[in-house]
C-alpha cells in the first residue's frame, strides 16, 4: 500500500497544532490532588478570636449529643439507611469535630459584617489580624484561612483596599508571614479589571510587606449575572482567571446574591434552583483542567429552633433542617463541587456526615475500578511522559485523596487499592505508573 503524505509534509501541518494544544496540556496536569477543603465556615470580623474554631467545634458537638446522641438517630434525621455505615459515619464525625472541626474559615468583612464607621472598621482589620497571628503562634488555626473583603465598586473600593491594607500589613508585622494556605475573596465580580485590580494590588503588597513574588493568592465569588455572561453575549469567567494572573486559586459559587441578581423571589431563591444549576455548570466548563477549586453555596435555613418550643419540637426543627443540608450538600456532591459554604455550628455534624457517607458509599465499587485499573495500567505503553488515559486514572486516584483528606476513609480503607501510602502521598497517577516500570 501506498501514501501520498511524507513524513515532512505531516510535521508541516502538524506544527501548528502542536503549538496550539500546548496551553491545554498545560491546563490538563497529570499531578492534582492537593488538599481542598471540604467547607468554608465564614463569621463576621468584628467576632473572630485566635480560638474561634475551637469554640464552634465545642458547639457543634454539643448539637449532635443535643438532638443526635447516637448514630441512628442522626441516620434517621438525614436518611442514612444502613446500621453499620451509620454507626461508621457517625464515629468518624465525632472524631473529626473533636480534632479539627473546621477546615475553612473566611473572616467577613462584608455580608456578615456589614457598612460601619471607617475609624470602626479600622479597629476590627487590625484586631483581627492579631488574633490571626495569636492563632498562629498557637496553633489554633485551621488548615485554611482567608479574609472576605468588600466589592470593587465605586462606592466601597476604597473602604476594601484599605481594610486589605490594614490586615495584611498588621499580620505580617505581629507574625512575620501569612499562614499557610492564606487567601483573600473578592466578592461580586462584575468585570475582569476588577480582578486586575486586585492582582496590581498584590504586586505593590507584595515587596513592601517583604513577601516573595506570586505567594499573595485570591479567590472570586461568582454570585452576578455578569460574572456569567456579560452584556455581550461573552462569558467573564475565563477573563477572571486571565486577568488573575496565577493568582486564582479557588471560585466560590454565590447562591443567593445570584439568585437575587436573576430576580428570583427570597422564597424561592436556594440551592437546588435550576438558574443554579445553570451557573454552576458554566463555572465548570470554563474552569476545567485550570486547577481552580470549585465551591457551591451555602443552605440558608439554620439547624436552630426558637427557645419557646418544646424539646420535642426543637428535634423536628433541627432535623428538617439538618435533612435539607444534607440533601443538598449530596447534590453538589454528585455534581462534582467537593466544597460549600456552612453558616452555623449545627451544620458541621451534617457537613461531615454527608460528606462521609458520600466517599464510603462509594468506597467498595471505587476500590475495585482502581486497583483494576492500575493493574491494566501497568501493562499500558507510556508516551513521552503521560498516559493516554492518565485523565482517567487521576481521577480514581482524587476520590481517595479527597476521603482521606477530609477524615471520610482511613489510610487502611486507601491501601486496599494495592497503592502504597507512598504512591499515595505522591498525589500524582503517572508518577505512580512511572515509579512502577521503574521497578520492574
Amino acid at each position: 500500500m501506498t501514501t501520498t503524505l511524507t513524513h515532512d509534509d505531516f510535521q508541516r501541518a502538524s506544527a501548528a497544532l502542536e503549538q496550539a494544544l500546548i496551553p491545554f496540556t498545560k491546563r490538563f496536569p497529570g499531578e492534582s490532588g492537593a488538599r481542598q477543603p471540604v467547607h468554608t465556615v465564614y463569621g463576621g470580623a468584628h467576632l473572630f478570636k485566635s480560638d474561634t474554631t475551637q469554640k464552634l467545634g465545642a458547639l457543634a458537638l454539643r448539637a449532635l449529643a443535643d438532638f443526635a446522641p447516637d448514630a441512628a438517630t442522626l441516620a434517621g434525621a438525614i436518611g442514612i439507611g444502613n446500621a453499620s455505615l451509620a454507626e461508621t459515619v457517625y464515629a468518624r464525625v465525632l472524631e473529626k469535630l473533636k480534632r479539627e472541626p473546621v477546615e475553612d474559615f473566611r473572616i467577613d468583612f462584608e455580608d456578615g459584617y456589614g457598612n460601619r464607621p471607617d475609624d470602626e472598621e479600622d479597629g476590627h482589620a487590625a484586631a483581627a489580624a492579631r488574633e490571626v497571628a495569636a492563632g498562629m503562634a498557637a496553633g489554633t488555626l485551621p488548615p485554611f484561612i482567608g479574609i472576605r473583603i468588600k466589592p470593587f465598586t465605586n462606592e466601597l473600593m476604597r473602604r476594601s483596599v484599605r481594610t486589605l491594607d490594614i490586615f495584611l500589613t498588621t499580620l505580617v508585622e505581629a507574625a512575620g508571614k501569612l499562614p499557610p494556605w492564606f487567601v483573600v475573596t473578592l466578592p461580586k465580580i462584575q468585570l475582569p479589571e476588577q480582578v486586575t485590580m486586585l492582582a496590581d494590588l498584590y504586586d505593590v503588597l507584595e515587596p513592601k510587606l517583604g513577601l516573595a513574588a506570586g505567594s499573595m493568592k485570591f479567590e472570586f465569588m461568582i454570585e452576578t449575572t455578569q460574572s456569567i455572561l456579560s452584556e455581550r453575549g461573552v462569558s467573564n469567567l475565563p477573563l477572571f482567571l486571565e486577568a488573575a494572573r496565577g493568582r486564582a486559586v479557588a471560585a466560590h459559587f454565590g447562591t443567593y446574591d445570584y439568585t437575587a441578581s436573576c430576580n428570583i423571589t427570597a422564597a424561592h431563591q436556594r440551592m437546588d434552583h435550576p438558574m443554579c444549576d445553570f451557573a454552576r455548570h458554566m463555572m465548570q466548563v470554563a474552569y476545567a483542567g485550570t486547577g481552580l477549586w470549585l465551591s457551591d453555596g451555602a443552605t440558608n435555613i439554620m439547624p436552630i429552633a426558637p427557645k419557646d418550643v418544646s424539646r420535642e419540637e426543637a428535634r423536628t426543627i433541627i432535623h428538617r433542617a439538618w435533612r435539607l443540608h444534607v440533601d443538598h450538600i449530596r447534590n453538589s456532591l454528585i455534581n462534582a463541587y467537593y466544597q460549600g459554604w456552612d453558616l452555623n455550628p449545627a451544620q458541621l455534624p451534617t457537613r461531615y456526615a454527608a460528606v462521609y457517607a458520600f466517599f464510603i458509599e462509594g468506597l467498595e465499587a471505587a476500590t475495585e475500578r482502581l486497583s483494576n485499573f492500575i493493574k491494566k495500567a501497568g501493562q499500558a505503553t507510556l508516551v513521552g511522559d503521560v498516559f493516554d488515559d492518565a485523565a482517567t486514572g487521576q481521577g480514581l486516584l482524587n476520590y481517595f485523596l479527597r476521603a482521606l483528606n477530609c477524615g471520610a476513609i482511613t489510610e487502611e480503607d486507601a491501601l486496599a487499592t494495592g497503592l502504597t501510602l507512598d504512591e499515595l502521598r505522591s498525589r500524582s497517577f503517572v508518577k505512580i505508573m512511572r515509579g512502577r516500570r521503574e521497578k520492574k
